[in-house]
């Protein structure tokens, strides 16, 4: 019984030592391919995900700006064309 298990426990011992050989080994690739993916999204000039959103919290902020400026504008126009209306009549009548 004892010759049975010493082919066993080796072939676990075998097992065992190749698991752990394969898991450095996929480690190590998936390190590697970590590196290059980097490397080459550095070389493409990409923005990272906070350049981003900075930079879309900035135009939302320029937009609502904008938004603001347009009605503001809307107003006056409105404001001027009023006071402008009276003058008119008035040059007209004399």
């Amino acid at each position: 019984m004892q010759s049975d298990s010493k082919p066993i426990d080796d072939f676990a011992r075998v097992t065992t030592g190749l698991l752990g050989v394969a898991a450095g080994v996929r480690a190590e690739a998936e390190a590697m391919v970590k590196a290059r993916l980097q490397a080459l999204l550095a070389d493409m000039d990409l923005v990272t995900r906070e350049e981003f959103d900075v930079a879309r919290d900035m135009a939302a902020k320029a937009r609502d700006e904008q938004e603001a400026l347009e009605a503001r504008l809307a107003e006056l126009q409105q404001r001027l064309e009023k006071l402008e209306k009276p003058a008119r009549g008035r040059r007209k009548s004399t």
